[in-house]
């Protein structure tokens, strides 16, 4: 009870004793004074020892409540100076007020009393004006540190410990990676038992000199594949060497004249063994869908690159292009209708494509519509040639159109990316489960996984060859009328720039089959013609053009004038024409408003890589961007990421 209840209790108690006496003696005086005279002076006894008690009583219950109190501040005392939290007050100069014991410990000094915050505390710097938490390094030890401005007083908590567990635990952590020979049957055909059994021991013994070196365990599950598993802490230490043994085995199968690559896929950062493998996978298909010879990492939702720097290998065999000739013609038979849409913004090669896969439902005696958002510089002379021929006009649908059309059993053929956000009508592609890829660029990070069949090649110059080749395969009565051969012809013929860039032999048999179904080279020359404006305008570009370590490229636009996509990228294609360069990159504002970025290479630079940086990708020698924001922005990024990039890869050797 409260001592002021308390000493309330006893006195109500007295008074109302001494108004029971009073009335009693009254009464007896009443009836016999001498009894009442005897009471008085009882009662007068009683109350002179009842007073004497409650002294007694009083002083007894102050000396107890002082005692109490002064334990209770001896131990708040104790408390604060022995606690392992540091407590600090601090006025509103920012200079220090208070402080207990763990501080002076932490800080290894008697005392900073009246010592400038900022000073003691550095971290403190730079810090709102509101209550935070945050950790920080002082001395050999890590503090949580929770500042609370407005009672200006500051914690700190010794954190070391936990966060030594907390990084021992990641480091740790499980992961499982796939490495295969990329093209071990192409690079070995024609070899005798002999040279072959060399060539692998050679790779095979510096793949195990590998794991040996940083403690991975290594499992050969088939000829061309191995299974490793690690902890977190080596592959950190793989990415710091970015994977060296990619070129260790390109270079020691130099004496025998092959190109012998590897593609490794590594996953980690996920729930369960089964996650983490699947995704070790998943990052294996990425990297032999970028074109092989690199590694893909992809730590939870974090994906990395590394490798990449040569083309990928064209294979010699077309069985794959028939399997997936044959499945594609089953799809579009157990398909109600087939639409064929490109990316936004389609180009020559995308319209080409599409062009070619309607001739393949058609073949198939099955309705077929392309999908055309709208009719850009790229792809206006085609167009308008298109237009003048019915038969092929009619099958052109807008995305209104495409989408009233569509039901569940609608197969929709993606041509010329691999990328749902790309594509001309994203919303298309929830209408229907029947979905099929085919594109040459290299593989990136997001991907339209649940396609039913997916036919991805980094290694062909455009997607109108791979489609020249399942037309090959689709049908052995199948004719093309002029128009269609030369549209994927013309397809074929821009992105090789005239079959000077990304060409290989099946490259030039695609051409020769279009030829020998009439494609029409004069026609194409017409079309590809550009104007006299559009000269000029590539002029005013490359005269702003710099070089940067002497061997890069770098154009970039007035400020307020607006280019097409299209005349951007050629730009980037003449400069990449001129003595001792590499690469060329132009900067440009497009007429939508966004910052483009076109980027172009002759192999020995992986501007992929670079543009991936940026939020763009493409091939390892024709890539792109687009980004918001000014001019003076987007070179200041490009160029400050091609410095990084030359520091950690090398980038200009």
């Amino acid at each position: 009870m409260p001592r002021f209840l308390l000493k309330r209790w006893h006195g109500l108690h007295m008074i109302w004793t001494f108004v029971f006496v009073a009335a009693l003696v009254v009464v007896l005086f009443v009836f016999n004074w001498i009894i009442a005279t005897a009471a008085l002076l009882i009662s007068a006894l009683l109350g002179y020892y009842t007073l004497k008690a409650e002294k007694a009583f009083q002083k007894d219950l102050n000396h107890y409540i002082g005692t109490v109190s002064q334990r209770v501040k001896k131990a708040g005392i104790t408390v604060v100076n022995d606690l392992p939290i540091g407590i600090a007050l601090y006025t509103e100069e920012k200079t220090i007020e208070w402080h207990n014991a763990f501080v002076s410990t932490m800080l290894g000094k008697e005392s900073v009393i009246g010592e400038p915050l900022y000073e003691i505390f550095p971290a403190l710097k730079n810090r709102k004006d509101k209550e935070t938490k945050f950790d920080a390094k002082i001395g050999k030890l890590l503090y949580q540190v929770i500042v609370k401005p407005e009672e200006r007083q500051i914690y700190f908590r010794d954190v070391t410990a936990y966060d030594d567990l907390l990084r021992r635990y990641q480091d740790e952590k499980i992961a499982i990676g796939i490495v295969m020979m990329d093209n071990l049957d192409e690079a070995t055909q024609g070899m005798d038992d002999q040279n072959r059994s060399i060539l692998l021991a050679k790779v095979t013994g510096e793949i195990n000199e590998w794991a040996m070196r940083h403690q991975l365990y290594l499992r050969r599950t088939a000829s061309d594949r191995y299974l490793i598993f690690m902890n977190q802490k080596s592959l950190q230490q793989l990415e710091q060497t970015r994977f060296e043994i990619l070129d260790e085995v390109r270079e020691c199968v130099v004496e025998q004249k092959v190109p012998f690559t590897l593609s490794i896929g590594i996953a980690a950062g996920f729930d369960n063994l089964i996650e983490i493998g699947q995704m070790a996978q998943t990052s294996l298909d990425m990297a032999l869908g970028r074109g092989g010879d690199q590694v893909a990492v992809k730590i939870g939702q974090r994906i990395s690159f590394y490798g990449g720097r040569t083309n990928a290998i064209e294979k010699r065999t077309r069985v794959r292009a028939r399997v997936i000739s044959h499945a594609l013609r089953d799809l579009i038979k157990e398909s109600d209708k087939v639409i064929i849409m490109g990316h936004k913004n389609p180009d020559m090669d995308a319209i080409g494509a599409a062009i070619g896969v309607l001739k393949a439902v058609q073949v198939s005696n099955k309705e077929g519509y392309i999908l055309l958002e709208g009719v850009n510089p790229s792809i206006q002379k085609l167009m308008d040639v298109i237009r003048e021929d019915e038969k092929l006009i009619r099958w052109f649908v807008t995305p209104e159109q495409a989408l009233q059309i569509t039901t569940p059993r609608t197969l929709a053929v993606v041509v010329d990316t691999h990328k749902a956000s790309m594509v001309a009508v994203p919303r298309l592609l929830q209408l229907t489960p029947r979905k099929v890829v085919v594109d040459h660029h290299r593989r990136g990070e997001e991907f339209i996984s649940d396609a039913m069949l997916v036919y991805m090649e980094p290694y062909a110059s455009s997607t109108c060859e791979l489609v020249t080749e399942l037309l090959q395969y689709f049908n052995e009565r199948l004719t093309m009328d002029i128009l269609e051969a030369t549209a994927l012809l013309a397809g074929i013929t821009v992105d090789t720039k005239s079959f000077s860039l990304r060409t290989g032999a099946r490259t030039f048999e695609a051409a020769s089959f279009l030829r020998r179904s009439g494609a029409d080279s004069a026609l194409i020359q017409r079309l590809l013609k550009e104007d006299l404006t559009a000269f000029v305008n590539k002029a005013e570009i490359i005269k702003h053009a710099e070089i940067l370590n002497q061997h890069i490229a770098l154009a970039v636009a007035e400020p307020n004038r607006k280019y097409s996509q299209l005349l951007i990228a050629q730009v980037a294609d003449t400069l990449l024409n001129m003595t001792d360069i590499m690469a060329s990159f132009v900067i440009s504002e497009r007429p939508d408003g966004l910052i483009a970025i076109s980027a172009r290479s002759l192999g020995q630079i992986n501007v992929q890589l670079v543009m991936e940086r940026l939020g763009g990708g493409g091939h390892l020698t024709n890539a792109a961007t687009q980004l918001e924001g000014t001019l003076e922005d987007a070179e200041k990024r490009l160029k400050q990421l091609l410095e990084q990039m030359d520091e950690e890869e090398g980038l200009f050797e």
